[in-house]
């Protein structure tokens, strides 16, 4: 599967998944302009490549930072001291582009965190479908120490996923919290003890993945997202609707028969 090569990201195919791993130790694996230029373009090129005609080459994937210090430590504060605010919101727009498309790749997104996931490093994790994180992760939201708010979705993503009233204490304050307290808030899925136990963990998750339906996994992800915002009424009426897909699908006949036989299935993804 070739995806291309990337300035600032290494991409790994392991098995069924895809390691992307930002590649700025040097600078805390900050989102320069670089960065999101990458992340674009290696998005399109698995947009193009997984999910369409049965063809899933991929069925996870993994963000992940690379070296000790740092998932993402956020925005490259450097290049924004020169911004203007036209060039802040475009900058804010393109990164929020990204995130939107990591919620509609067709197969599930992990974050893998280790070191800090500040600022727009936590907001990137946020796009991602759900967050592993390693014993000495810590998550943030600091834009107001900077005279700013998020940018990259801190302020839609963060409340849906832990509420209202801890958003605004962490958005409010810029108060920087443990792996543990992320877990019991439920920004977190799993902590694990160190950055190699993390990787496999996550490896482990998308393995387990691979051994179900393509075709039913995309739809839920996308009926998860879709239902979000909707009210009981509609979310079912919607569940319903995908519910009626999924009988239309190949992935379902070879998964009942399989459970009629007691065999395992083999999904043609289609």
């Amino acid at each position: 599967m070739d995806l291309g090569t990337f300035e600032t990201l290494l991409v790994e195919q392991d098995g069924p998944a895809l390691v992307v791993t930002v590649n700025r130790p040097h600078a805390m694996n900050a989102l320069a302009g670089q960065v999101i230029a990458d992340l674009e373009g290696l998005l399109v090129a698995i947009e193009t490549q997984v999910g369409s005609d049965g063809r899933w080459p991929i069925r996870g994937v993994i963000v992940t930072g690379a070296g000790e210090k740092a998932f993402v430590a956020g925005a490259d504060i450097v290049e924004m001291q020169s911004m203007s605010p036209d060039q802040g919101e475009d900058y804010s727009r393109r990164m929020q582009g990204v995130t939107r498309r990591l919620e509609a790749l067709p197969v599930p997104v992990i974050a893998a965190v280790h070191g800090f996931a500040l600022g727009g490093g936590c907001e990137l994790a946020l796009a991602c479908d759900w967050i592993y994180a390693s014993s000495s992760a810590r998550f943030g939201q600091p834009e107001v120490n900077l005279g700013l708010v998020p940018g990259f979705g801190g302020s839609v993503r963060l409340t849906r996923r832990v509420g209202l009233a801890l958003s605004r204490e962490l958005i409010c304050t810029g108060r920087m919290i443990k792996a543990e307290e992320a877990l019991r808030i439920g920004l977190v899925n799993q902590v694990f003890e160190d950055r190699d136990t993390l990787l496999d963990g996550a490896r482990r998750t998308v393995a387990e993945l691979a051994a179900k339906s393509p075709v039913a996994v995309a739809a839920c992800k996308q009926l998860l997202n879709a239902v979000e915002p909707l009210s009981v009424p509609e979310g079912l009426d919607l569940e319903a609707r995908a519910f009626h897909a999924a009988f239309e699908s190949e992935d379902k006949v070879e998964g009942v028969r399989a459970f009629v036989a007691k065999t395992a299935p083999t999904f043609p993804g289609r």
